[in-house]
């Protein structure tokens, strides 16, 4: 079993390299999927730490090599894993700060990717980044700094231009974590949703419906946050009558 990561240590560049060419060339490659598909699998029950390279590959149905062929080594492999569903949350991202998009198809566009689908396919992605988060390590780290950081920062000043402020400030920050907050719990508390409204994702659509809903509330949100901050600017004193003598 390989140790666990103690130290963020960047793939050397023979490492890297047949990463990156997997990611171009060989994207369909049966074996690289099913490599990804079991590493996504294992590091999200046992951890970065726990999971070993060779039951990855045993449970893929290949040999040890494997994963040095399509990935460099372990620390390629997760960060690949890593990285499928934040490309997916990146095609969301484009264009949302352009001048003319409208606020709501903006937050449709950033929320849609956070959802999820019906059949839950996104529930084990979230589970493997859950993972990263109650068991952190210096790799899942850099890589939500690299890939998720620079997501988060477009979507606040998103919300503060739509809210009328220069300044991106904590409150604007709050606003980003509750508004993906809504779309999230669809794939990271999928389980419960099907305890406590077993009807809740059935039926025709089930996902859009709950995408336009949390688009609405995402847009009553925004709309609170632009009156609260009116109401805490100070008067314009040219348009305040004097006071009466």
């Amino acid at each position: 079993m390989a140790a666990p990561l103690s130290t963020f240590d960047p793939p050397t560049e023979a490492a890297a390299a047949p990463a990156a060419v997997a990611a171009s060339s060989e994207r369909r490659d049966p074996a690289r999927a099913r490599l990804l598909a079991e590493a996504e699998r294992i590091f999200a029950e046992k951890g970065y730490a726990k999971a070993s390279t060779r039951e990855i590959c045993a449970a893929a149905g290949l040999n040890a090599a494997a994963i040095h062929y399509h990935f460099g080594d372990k620390q390629g492999l997760y960060r690949e894993t890593l990285l499928a569903p934040m490309r997916q949350l990146t095609e969301g991202f484009a264009g949302i700060e352009e001048a003319g998009l409208p606020l709501r198809e903006a937050l449709t566009r950033v929320l849609r990717g956070f959802i999820g689908s019906a059949d839950g396919s996104t529930a084990q992605q979230m589970r493997l980044h859950l993972r990263g988060m109650v068991e952190p390590n210096p790799l899942y780290a850099a890589t939500v700094a690299e890939h998720v950081v620079p997501h988060h920062a477009a979507l606040v000043h998103l919300l503060a231009r739509h809210i009328g402020v220069a300044d991106t400030d904590d409150d604007v920050h709050r606003l980003a974590f509750a508004v993906v907050a809504m779309a999230h719990d669809y794939c990271m508390s999928r389980e419960f949703m099907q305890i406590l409204a077993p009807n809740l994702l059935s039926g025709p659509e089930p996902m859009s419906i709950a995408l336009a809903r949390i688009v609405d509330w995402g847009m009553a949100l925004v709309a609170h946050e632009r009156a609260r901050h009116a109401r805490a600017l100070p008067a314009d004193p040219s348009t305040s009558r004097p006071h009466e003598a």
